[in-house]
C-alpha cells in the first residue's frame, strides 16, 4: 500500500531520517507498520534544531516531499501565502494522484489545503485525524470551521473516516469516535492506592501557556491551604508564563507547598501520576488530552475544566471532577470529594477501568481496521 501523509507538522532531516514531534510521529509509526510506502507532504525546515522531543519515523521506504509552511497573522505573510498556496495545492495534488490511501491531520492550515484537494479524488480510500475540539458548539477560527464542515460533508467528502475525539450527536455516517493512547496492555501494572488523611499531593502536568491556565491551578490549590486542607501542589512543564508563576509564588509566600519542576521525562510522569491523588488541567481548549488518560490510568483523579470530549472522558464527572474556571466554585467542588473518602475512591476506581480500555494495543488494532 502507497500511503499518503499531508500535515502541517514541522520536520527536520538528520542523515537518512525524518523526525518531528514526537507523539505524533510515534503514532504515525503505528500506521506505517501496516503500509509498503509512505509519502509525507510536510513543512521541512533545514534550519530547525532538531529539539530533545523530536523523533524519527520508523519506515525503510520514505519519500518526503517539502512544503513551505505558512500563516495569516500578518499582511506580510498572507501576500507570502497568496504565492506559496499554488505550489502547496499542486503537490498535494500530485501526490494524491499516487497515493492508495490518504491520510490528512487536521486542524491546520495544511489540512485546510488537503481537504480542499481531497475532493477529486472520490475513489480512494482516506482517512483523517481531527486532533482538535470537535465540538459543534464551540469557538473556533474559520479554517477550523472551513475543515469541519468538508470533512462532515459526504458529499465533498468520499470513502473517508473522519476520526474525531469525543462521542457527538447528529453527526453524519463518516464521523467516528476515536481516542489516543499512552500505555500498552503489558503496562497495567498495580496502582497505588491513596488515603486523603495526610498531605494531599496535587500535580499539573502541561506547557505553562495562557491555554493551559496554570496560574488558575496554583489559585485553586492556594485557596484550598486557606481552608485548612493539607494539600501540595508539583508543577511539571514549561512556557511563556513560567516567570509569572514563580513571581506569583514568591509574592504570596506558597513556596512550602508549590514547586515548579520545568520539563521533565514521560518516565517521571508516569511516576508522579502514581503517587498523586489528583492531576488539575483546568485548559481553555483540548482535544483529547492525554495527560488526562494518563493519571487515571495510575490512579490521579483528574481535575478538569468542561471542554471539548472531556466530560465524554470523565463520564460527566463519575470518572473525575468537571470545574468551571473559577476559584470559588472549583475548591467547592474539589472539597466535595475530599470531604468524602469512598466518593474519592470510587470515581478513582471507574477513571483506572476506563482508561485501561484505551491501550496502545487496542489503538494499533484500530488502525490496523481502518487500513
Amino acid at each position: 500500500m502507497k500511503f499518503l501523509i499531508i500535515t502541517h507538522v514541522l520536520h527536520a532531516k538528520k542523515e537518512a531520517k525524518y523526525l518531528a514531534y514526537a507523539p505524533y510521529v510515534k503514532e504515525m509509526n503505528l500506521w506505517l507498520k501496516y503500509v509498503d510506502k509512505v509519502t509525507i507532504v510536510a513543512p521541512l525546515l533545514a534550519d530547525k534544531e532538531i529539539r530533545p522531543i523530536d523523533i524519527a519515523y520508523q519506515h525503510d521506504n520514505i519519500d518526503f516531499r517539502s512544503i513551505p509552511a505558512f500563516n495569516l497573522l500578518s499582511i506580510k505573510s498572507i501576500l507570502k501565502t497568496l504565492l506559496v498556496l499554488p505550489v502547496i495545492f499542486f503537490k498535494i495534488i500530485g501526490a494524491m494522484r499516487k497515493a492508495d490511501h490518504i491520510h490528512l491531520r487536521c486542524p491546520g492550515n495544511i489540512g485546510l489545503i488537503g481537504c480542499i484537494a481531497q475532493i477529486f479524488f472520490p475513489s480512494k480510500t482516506k482517512t483523517a485525524k481531527y486532533a482538535g475540539n470537535w465540538d459543534p458548539k464551540s469557538k473556533q477560527p474559520l479554517s477550523y470551521r472551513l475543515q469541519k464542515r468538508i470533512l462532515s460533508n459526504t458529499f465533498l467528502t468520499k470513502k473517508m473516516n473522519v476520526l474525531v475525539y469525543g462521542d457527538w450527536k447528529n453527526q453524519t455516517k463518516n464521523i467516528k469516535s476515536f481516542f489516543t493512547a499512552t500505555y500498552r496492555d503489558s503496562d497495567k501494572g498495580e496502582v497505588l492506592k491513596r488515603t486523603l488523611k495526610n498531605t494531599i499531593r496535587f500535580s499539573f502536568v502541561g506547557s505553562l501557556a495562557p491555554g493551559k491556565r496554570p496560574l488558575l491551578t496554583i489559585q485553586i490549590v492556594e485557596e484550598l491551604r486557606k481552608r485548612n486542607h493539607n494539600v501540595r501542589l508539583d508543577v511539571f512543564g514549561d512556557g511563556a508564563k513560567r516567570e509569572e508563576l514563580e513571581t506569583y509564588i514568591a509574592e504570596n509566600q506558597l513556596k512550602e507547598f508549590i514547586t515548579l519542576h520545568g520539563n521533565v521525562t514521560a518516565e517521571e510522569v508516569k511516576e508522579v501520576h502514581k503517587t498523586a491523588h489528583f492531576m488539575m488541567l483546568p485548559s481553555k481548549s483540548e482535544g483529547w488530552p492525554k495527560v488526562v488518560a494518563e493519571a487515571m490510568f495510575w490512579g490521579s483523579l483528574p481535575i478538569v475544566t468542561k471542554i471539548s470530549c472531556v466530560p465524554y472522558m470523565l463520564d460527566e464527572g463519575n470518572r473525575g471532577i468537571l470545574i468551571e474556571p473559577n476559584v470559588s466554585t472549583a475548591v467547592e467542588a474539589i472539597e466535595n470529594v475530599l470531604q468524602s473518602p469512598r466518593k474519592y475512591q470510587e470515581k478513582v476506581d471507574k477513571a483506572i477501568e476506563w482508561s485501561r480500555i484505551y491501550t496502545l494495543d487496542t489503538f494499533e488494532n484500530e488502525i490496523k481496521s481502518l487500513l
